[in-house]
């Protein structure tokens, strides 16, 4: 069986740097030989995590969509961008709604539960989004994944990438298929423990 992985940007934003690393990893993913599934935040809107909020309406629908999706891969990839050297509010909140999911309907859901997990960053800076990195490891921690020890930091963002969205710098592809690599090893793994 091929590992199911599913990519996502942290960021929604035209021409973000994220989306392009995700776009690179979907490439390596499938040439090691996964089944990738590429989906954008964008597609799923939500309001701010509010537990009033859920207490009247519930788990919002895009929410609960993603979390089916979350449960349904064996991996997930998530390209994020760094806001003030920590995690892009985008995907802070789409976490954190994800987390709150316990059920669909009446069988259980634990969209979190197994999953291993892959991080890669960008920026235009010297530090390629890698200091947001800490804390998005933090949180992924609390909510029971597993986060691989690889990671993927793309520096000068605005100049890492050729016309055909691959990386220019061949250091930069190696540590992105180092992490394509260990993420698919480590689904495996997980899959035959399960």
């Amino acid at each position: 069986m091929l590992p199911k992985i599913l990519v996502f940007a942290g960021s929604n934003r035209t021409g973000a740097y994220s989306k392009k690393v995700a776009n690179a990893a979907v490439k390596t993913l499938a040439e090691l030989g996964a089944d990738v599934t590429l989906i954008a935040l964008f597609d799923y809107p939500l309001p701010l995590m509010d537990e009033d909020l859920e207490e009247k309406k519930g788990i919002p629908d895009n929410a609960m969509k993603l979390g089916r999706l979350f449960a349904a891969h064996d991996g997930i990839l998530i390209a994020s961008p760094e806001y003030n050297s920590s995690i892009p509010p985008l995907l802070k909140n789409t976490i954190d709604w994800v987390s709150r999911i316990s059920k669909d309907g009446d069988k259980p859901l634990k969209p979190y539960s197994g999953k291993v997990v892959g991080l890669c960053s960008s920026s235009e800076g010297n530090f390629g989004g890698a200091r947001g990195l800490y804390h998005l490891r933090s949180v992924l921690m609390n909510v029971g994944t597993q986060i691989i020890t690889e990671q993927c930091s793309v520096i000068h963002a605005h100049e890492a990438f050729a016309e055909d969205g691959s990386f220019r710098n061949e250091r930069t592809a190696k540590s992105m298929e180092r992490v394509c690599q260990s993420l698919i090893d480590h689904t495996r793994f997980a899959k035959s423990r399960a």
